[in-house]
């Protein structure tokens, strides 16, 4: 009998159970769905790490020797090395594509990952074995010949094989953040395809025990002078842009869920008791009919426990199966992984989990104090909350106001906790909106401070390594551009040591360094300035003094820190030619930078890029990110006509006899929709008021989850300011004109008839 007339009740309060279905089937859908997403990369990845034996470290040295392999291994702390020999070459195509060659001896670290042709064999010195999606770019299959040019060397060697490596899930050239296949590649061969005999390695694949850190003391102490750099597995390019971006989704897929499971819990609070107060005489008659206290709970718990439970199921089931398909299909563009497949994890369970258990709370603690009545008590309408004079009523401005300000106030006084609750469900809705449009107006701001406030230049035309000063003189002055030098480099201070770029500038208007206002930093020929994220990971300051030294290079130097400027993208240095130089360091131009569009083809030069295609790249890295963004502003929509509607209605029948009460006494329906409007706009204003710090808050995490080249600080733009205000407030009005029509319709005897 109690399971029928818990249907009834559901199918009568049909809209608020419905809403409590959706927002514990969303909070567990986007948290399983956007996990799953997260966790799919991170197994997929940590997979491919596993069967490809992906090295902890890369020891990088000119010559690397059996000697040095001695040295290495007397460390104590290594348990498997290999050697290889690595060199960027040009392929024989039309537009000079760079294809990064490694010479192996074994192929037992950082193995090549074989997807079509034949298992690399390290006795085979005619056989390639090419980067996969490289030869799909170019048509290339197995038994095709490719010729590379490297250092004075020209070899042509047959396709035996295409795969991945662990060491290019993201790949991209020095002229592009996105990775063009068309341009860059890489290639594995037997140490005995190299054209001599006598190979000169420059790179120690190692794995070894204990922590990056220990073991890059040891080789510090140890080996200081004998190798230029050691580059630990996080900050290997290719895995620690795959970790931000798996941080910055699983960010996302933590914080998000939250703010709707508590929402949840918060709807099917409201709901029960609206439930319970409209049904007092029902629970009184139950009683006198003999239902045990026991069983009228359970009979109003279950009615959240089944709406949230199946919501939850509904959510493990689609979240994992939807949303991960999503996100794939634009990440492994730029990344590249053998399989692309979502994954579980217990967390979803937990927190379904936690979800119906807080619905069983929730459901309980709205009956346990009518349950406790005893049963003539209960059949009686439940008596009014006496409203005690409160502090504004003492002062004389109380005898000014209107009638509708006191009545508001001593119903908001005399119903605390239902204010409470409209004002938290506001807070949640309007803290995803400003996290939504911050990220949304924070991606924008990135891309044109960096493209425009920063680069003013129209084309970057990539000079190739064995181009001469005469050549480059000569482009530099058809194009009527100005040379620049950029190069990956290792900062070290105190205990902190980390990668990031040096960019050497000459004379030039076309790239102007600013603050994080967008103001230009004047860095004069003497001065080096720092970027101010790199300064923070570092915790250094202006004055203060780093060492660092050029990736490939063992010459370490001191500088002092005279300027701090700010980039969104790239973390490290800015100096001129003068002061490289006087660092007793080689100026080495690598690009040339004009306001010209080029698309012309010179002697000297490899690549040539615009700076459409420049932003055409980034559009194309970030657009999982945006995925995200535009999923958490339609979720953070309709969690705001969700919550504000059941609060609307919890607020509507809470004072439903009063509002009779009022139209008794002659208040029209327009006076007395007036009434419940201005209360919902305050509750609207006060919740909207303490969102905005609580949106932030959640933004700047979000931010920092970015990782180590991305620097943007949390801003809440005006028009950030502005969309969230009409969406809240414009929603709140809207739900307050739904029930208008209760007003119409009240029944009035209904609702003022008395218990006895």
């Amino acid at each position: 009998m109690l399971a029928k007339k818990m249907l009834r009740d559901i199918s009568k309060h049909k809209a608020q159970f419905i809403s409590i279905f959706l927002m514990a089937f969303l909070g567990v859908f986007v948290f399983s769905g956007v996990g799953g997403e997260s966790v799919g990369l991170e197994v997929n990845v940590n997979q491919f790490y596993d069967d490809t034996n992906l090295a902890d470290g890369w020891i990088y040295s000119p010559d690397i020797n059996d000697l040095f392999l001695y040295q290495v291994d007397c460390l104590g702390a290594t348990t498997q090395m290999e050697r290889q020999y690595v060199v960027d070459s040009v392929a024989d195509f039309k537009n000079d594509p760079d294809v990064t060659l490694h010479f192996v001896e074994n192929n037992t670290i950082s193995k090549f990952y074989l997807l079509e042709g034949e298992k690399l064999d390290i006795n085979d010195s005619e056989g390639v074995w090419l980067d996969k999606s490289f030869a799909d770019a170019k048509g290339l299959k197995i038994g095709d010949n490719i010729s590379f040019e490297f250092e004075g060397y020209e070899i042509e060697k047959k396709i035996k094989g295409l795969g991945y490596s662990p060491e290019y899930v993201y790949h991209a050239s020095t002229s592009s953040v996105i990775p063009d296949f068309n341009k860059i590649g890489f290639a594995y061969m037997s140490y005995k395809a190299f054209p001599e005999n006598n190979i000169t390695y420059n790179v120690l694949n190692v794995k070894f025990d204990g922590t990056a850190q220990n073991y890059n003391d040891i080789l510090s102490y140890h080996m200081d002078g004998y190798y230029s750099t050691f580059v630990e597995r996080a900050e290997h390019s290719s895995v620690s842009q795959f970790a931000d971006e798996m941080d910055q989704h699983k960010m996302m897929g933590d914080i998000f869920p939250v703010v709707f499971i508590l929402i949840a819990m918060l709807i099917l609070l409201t709901t029960m008791t609206r439930i319970i107060t409209h049904q007092r005489t029902q629970i009184g008659i139950l009683k006198a009919s003999g239902f045990k206290n026991r069983s009228i709970i359970l009979h109003y718990v279950s009615y959240g426990f089944w709406l949230v439970l199946s919501g939850s199921i509904l959510g493990l089931i689609l979240g994992p199966m939807t949303l991960p398909q999503l996100f794939y299909p634009s990440m492994s563009a730029t990344y590249k992984l053998p399989s692309w497949n979502p994954a579980w994890s217990m967390d979803f369970v937990y927190v379904a989990a936690v979800m119906v258990l807080m619905s069983l709370a929730v459901s309980y603690y709205a009956v346990k104090n009518i349950s406790e009545e005893k049963p003539a008590d209960t059949i009686r309408p439940k008596v009014p909350k006496v409203s005690t004079s409160g502090l504004l009523e003492k002062f004389g401005i109380w005898n000014h106001l209107s009638f509708n300000i006191r009545w508001n106030y001593r119903d908001a006084k005399r119903n605390k906790f239902r204010a409470l609750m409209t004002i938290i469900g506001v807070i949640g809705c309007s803290a995803l909106l400003v996290c939504a449009f911050g990220m949304y107006d924070g991606m924008n701001d990135l891309k044109e401070w960096e493209y425009s406030h920063i680069n003013h230049y129209d084309s970057k035309l990539v000079i190739d390594e064995n181009a001469t000063d005469s050549q480059i003189d000569d482009v530099v002055s058809q194009v009527n551009g100005d040379k620049i030098m950029e190069s990956a480099i290792e900062i070290e201070s105190d205990d902190a040591k980390k990668s990031g770029s040096l960019l050497v500038l000459n004379d030039t208007d076309l790239i102007t360094p600013t603050d994080y206002d967008w103001n230009e930093v004047d860095i004069k020929d003497d001065e080096v300035s720092i970027s101010q994220k790199m300064a923070d990971m570092l915790n250094v300051k202006v004055g203060d003094t780093v060492k660092w030294h050029i990736m490939g290079s063992n010459k370490w130097v001191s500088t002092k820190i005279d300027k701090i400027h700010a980039d969104p993208i790239s973390q490290g240095f800015i100096m001129s030619s003068e002061k490289l130089e006087d660092l007793d360091l080689n100026y080495t131009p690598t690009s040339i930078i004009t306001s010209e569009h080029v698309n012309e083809t010179y002697d000297g030069v490899k690549a040539a890029n615009s700076m459409k295609d420049m932003t055409s790249s980034w559009d194309e890295l970030t657009e999982s990110m945006w995925l995200l963004i535009y999923i958490l502003i339609f979720f953070a929509c309709l969690l705001a006509v969700v919550v504000l509607y059941n609060l609307g209605l919890l607020s509507f029948t809470e004072i439903e006899r009063e509002i009779a009460t009022l139209k008794v006494l002659g208040f029209k329906t327009s006076a007395l929709r007036k009434l419940l409007l201005t209360q919902n706009l305050w509750f609207t204003a006060i919740g909207f008021i303490l969102g905005i710090p609580v949106g932030y808050y959640i933004l700047a995490i979000m931010w920092e989850s970015s990782g180590d080249s991305f620097y943007i600080l949390p801003s809440i733009s005006l028009t950030n300011f502005i969309l969230t205000a009409v969406i809240t407030f414009v929603l709140s009005i809207l739900v307050n004109l739904m029930f208008s029509r209760k007003i119409k319709k009240l029944d009035m005897v209904e609702s003022l008839k008395s218990g006895e």
